[in-house]
């Protein structure tokens, strides 16, 4: 396991707003086991899940993620695979919400053995009753 600095970026654009950013630096870990890549790191008040680990296994062509903790309400699970939808229920302090993803792209760039590089998913995201729209989601490994 390798103490890594992380520099997150999460772009949200949801239908009838503007677009939403969010930026932050953290440390993480990264390490490998079998055949994937995982990136854990601990979210900040700054993400709004401050008490919430987000952990990243990352495969040949599949990312899923997971948020446990505190500032998880319960733990969360997501699944990115291009071209696939994905459906869960996303736990949020009011309850629970059914949840659509479909991921539109995912390029990883991440060199295993210097733990540099990064990860970017493009994926559509519905939380049902809620709101529709895309995010990305950028991760560089410093």
């Amino acid at each position: 396991m390798k103490d890594i600095m992380l520099k997150i970026i999460g772009k949200q654009i949801m239908k009838d707003s503007e677009e939403q950013q969010i930026e932050f630096v953290t440390e993480g870990k990264f390490y490998e086991e079998g055949d994937a890549l995982f990136l854990t790191y601990a979210e900040s008040e700054f993400s709004g899940m401050l008490g919430c680990t987000t952990s990243l296994k990352i495969t040949d062509n599949k990312i899923e993620m997971r948020r446990f903790g505190d500032g998880a309400f319960m733990d969360n699970e997501m699944e990115f695979q291009k071209g696939k939808r994905f459906r869960g229920m996303y736990e949020t302090p009011y309850g629970s919400v059914e949840m659509e993803l479909l991921t539109n792209s995912i390029t990883n760039k991440i060199n295993k053995k210097d733990a540099k590089g990064s990860l970017n998913i493009d994926y559509h995201i519905s939380l049902r009753g809620l709101s529709e729209g895309r995010s990305r989601l950028d991760i560089e490994i410093l």
